[in-house]
């Protein structure tokens, strides 16, 4: 679920909602004229580093082997 932000005009109050775009726009309904959505960006992260570098000996000895056995003309890093 999306996380929105949404701000009080007249009181500078801001809440931040986890919810769907429909029940974001149905609680600011609710709340009235003052509150509206603040629109950017949300942060997204996928991983950080390595993905090689976080899995298990065996997954690294497999890789090994598939290089071994790949031929002269394959290379890549294990």
């Amino acid at each position: 679920m999306p996380i929105y932000t949404i701000i009080n005009d007249k009181t500078n109050e801001m809440e931040d909602l986890c919810c769907s775009y429909d029940e974001m726009q149905k609680t600011l309904k609710e709340k009235g004229d003052p509150w509206r959505n603040i629109i950017g960006m949300p942060a997204l992260v996928s991983s950080t580093g390595n993905v090689v570098n976080k899995t298990s000996g065996d997954w690294k000895d497999l890789l090994k082997g598939i290089k071994k056995g790949s031929g002269k003309g394959a290379d890549f890093k294990v």
